[in-house]
């Protein structure tokens, strides 16, 4: 890692909570934050896509943003995501995330919908504008929900030129392989080579130089234990402790999706209802409980925490 490194280890994703009606549950996302906290997360990320933006209006994203790190009240780094097509509103985005507290903000390249993408030069000069407008570190998510090929010199490049680009969360096919290109072509420049997609790819990942790593806010007490023996040294601990969670990770990324977190949350008395926003559908009840199932075994904070 190198050794000025400001942000490493666990930082789950908050989902945001609903009430059946579909309105905001400011109390339920306390307490789901205050969970975060209490299970030992490194940092949090609010406002990503497992925490359903895609269905959020504009004002709630403000509300959101002002509740929640006046809850964290500087108790853990949080970082925003503040991704949107035009470079000048996700400029305004991450200002305002940064006066707001904010310890970074994630982005993803420029796209929207199946078709509409920028090219290289306007995907550099997008995040250039982002820079200027901001003094705190951008993470830029690698996704293939955006449908933008970005390469691991493209990425390089944009960490050697543009101030504020440092961190990068890799979730793309071959995570490990383009990580350890990242940060062969990268070097200093790139602060934080961090992996996603619930930690699906950990393992291979951390021996491929991530430093950090963005799963849901499912569990992020037996990934804390699983990156801290890594980091410790203990492999074989690690090794072990990923192979126990494994299941439940595959679990919730092929089979229940961003719903999974919030099933655990309401099952453990979290927070008061585990819906997703309309249209998104309920999650199937076998698939709950199978989900359930797997869960109980490993003995997750989540499942205890309120009760």
């Amino acid at each position: 890692m190198p050794k000025h490194a400001r942000y490493a280890g666990v930082f789950p994703v908050a989902p945001t909570t609903f009430r059946e009606d579909g309105e905001l549950d400011l109390d339920s996302q306390r307490r789901c934050i205050d969970f975060l906290i209490d299970a030992g997360s490194s940092g949090i990320c609010i406002l990503a896509n497992y925490s359903e933006q895609f269905a959020l209006a504009d004002h709630e994203r403000e509300v959101l943003t002002e509740t929640i790190l006046d809850h964290v009240a500087g108790r853990v780094p949080v970082i925003v995501t503040t991704t949107h097509f035009s470079s000048k509103v996700c400029a305004e985005r991450s200002r305002r995330a940064q006066d707001a507290g904010a310890a970074m903000v994630m982005i993803m390249p420029p796209y929207h919908g199946a078709t509409i993408r920028a090219g290289e030069a306007q995907v550099q000069e997008f995040f250039q504008r982002v820079s200027d407008a901001i003094d705190i570190p951008i993470m830029i998510q690698d996704a293939p929900v955006s449908g933008v090929a970005l390469s691991a010199a493209f990425l390089a490049r944009l960490a050697r030129e543009i101030e504020h680009v440092a961190y990068f969360k890799i979730e793309v096919p071959g995570a490990a392989n383009k990580l350890r290109e990242l940060v062969r072509l990268g070097g200093e420049a790139v602060e934080g080579p961090w992996d996603g997609e619930e930690s699906i790819t950990l393992l291979p990942d951390l021996d491929a130089g991530a430093t950090g790593t963005m799963p849901s806010g499912a569990y992020p007490d037996l990934l804390r234990r699983i990156v801290d023996d890594y980091g410790a040294g203990r492999r074989d601990e690690a090794i072990a402790a990923y192979e126990r969670l494994l299941p439940l990770i595959n679990y919730e990324n092929r089979q229940a999706g961003l719903l999974a977190c919030k099933a655990l949350m309401k099952e453990g008395g979290v927070i008061a209802c585990e819906a997703g926003r309309h249209p998104w559908p309920p999650l199937p009840p076998e698939t709950r409980a199978g989900l359930l199932e797997i869960a109980r075994r490993l003995d997750p904070l989540v499942l205890r925490w309120a009760r």
